[in-house]
C-alpha cells in the first residue's frame, strides 16, 4: 500500500499544495469527485489520458486514509 501513496504528492508549487497525482497537475479531489458522480475508470482515463488505473486506486487509497483519521466532523 505504501507504493500507492508514492503516487500522491503534495507540493506547494503544484496546485497550491493540494494532493495531486505524481507527475501531473491533477488533484486527487478531481478524480474522487468524478468517481462520486458515477464516472468509471475508463471515462476518467479518457478525460485524463496520462493517468493509470494505479493512479486512480492511489486516489481512493488516499481518501480511505483520510476518512480513517479522526477529523471531528459530524456526518
Amino acid at each position: 500500500m505504501k507504493s500507492q501513496l508514492e503516487r500522491i504528492i503534495c507540493d506547494p508549487k503544484i496546485c497550491s499544495g493540494k494532493p495531486c497525482i505524481k507527475g501531473t497537475r491533477i488533484p486527487v479531489h478531481i478524480i474522487l469527485g468524478l468517481m462520486a458522480a458515477g464516472e468509471d475508470k475508463e471515462g476518467i482515463k479518457k478525460a485524463y489520458p496520462n493517468i493509470t488505473d494505479d493512479d486512480i486506486k492511489a486516489c481512493l487509497y488516499y481518501a480511505a486514509i483520510l476518512a480513517d483519521e479522526e477529523a471531528g466532523v459530524a456526518v
